[in-house]
């Protein structure tokens, strides 16, 4: 269950990130996940619903595909990963592998193998938005006040 490993990493991540900051409720998650990490997006969001419900309530999650862009390093042609056609078996192998793309997939224009992936790949936090607590007790403008 590669989505539900994802998932975890991300819920983990988030609490780290809002205990760190100090915020007592998170709100919203922005998550980038690039297209070449091909995970099934109905999994991942129901994993991130049931994880984030043990720790936060009725967190909003916002997720955006980024599309793979890659690039050739021999004559600096950019394309699309999704305009390659590439059959299921392969896009399987990229799926748990994404460096095996360089044993499928050449430059269009002049057929090298060797590119970079510009975008598209992994999955990102892209901001977390929520709620710090309101310590009264810490209010040094009016000591008085309760």
């Amino acid at each position: 269950m590669h989505e539900w490993a994802l998932a975890e990493a991300v819920v983990s991540s988030t609490t780290v990130a809002a205990e760190k900051e100090g915020l007592e409720r998170v709100v919203t998650v922005n998550i980038k996940i690039g297209e070449l990490q091909q995970i099934d997006l109905e999994i991942f969001k129901f994993a991130l619903s049931q994880l984030f419900s043990a720790k936060y309530k009725n967190v909003k999650i916002k997720i955006t595909r980024t599309r793979a862009t890659l690039k050739c390093k021999a004559c600096g042609h950019q394309w699309l990963f999704n305009k390659i056609g590439l059959d299921e078996h392969v896009r399987e192998a990229i799926h748990f592998v994404p460096e095996v793309a360089h044993s499928f997939i050449r430059c269009p224009v002049c057929t090298s193998p060797d590119f970079d992936v510009i975008q598209g790949r992994g999955v990102l936090i892209e901001n977390i938005i929520g709620e710090k607590s309101y310590d009264r007790s810490s209010n040094s403008d009016n000591p008085g006040t309760p």
